[in-house]
């Protein structure tokens, strides 16, 4: 495995374990009652507010922390991006009278 690694065939041992590793998630999801959500990959989870939901546009990764120009919110840029995430992967289920949910704003 390590020596495909280096080869031009690693995107697609990558691609292959990233799919298993999600498959697996999935099928352990499942066996114990618990929701499984693959949020879109374009996402812009770590650019919109968390406080507010304005995106305020692309950062460069050299940006760890940022303030919204909207609500004036100040985010550490990970965190922001993990509780957007929650919130997109949440909005996925339906709530108990069978509606959608929305992520929190």
């Amino acid at each position: 495995m390590s020596g495909l690694v280096r080869t031009r065939l690693a995107k697609s041992v990558h691609d292959a374990g990233w799919g298993m590793f999600t498959a697996m998630l999935e099928e352990k999801a499942a066996r114990y009652g618990r929701t499984f959500v693959k949020v879109d990959r374009w996402f812009p989870s770590s650019q919109t507010c968390s406080a507010c939901g304005v995106v305020d546009g692309p950062k460069p990764l050299s940006i760890r922390e940022w303030t919204c120009a909207a609500c004036g919110a100040v985010h550490d840029r990970d965190l922001n991006a993990a509780i957007n995430i929650l919130a997109a992967g949440r909005a996925e289920r339906l709530n108990a009278c069978g509606g959608t949910v929305s992520p929190a704003a």
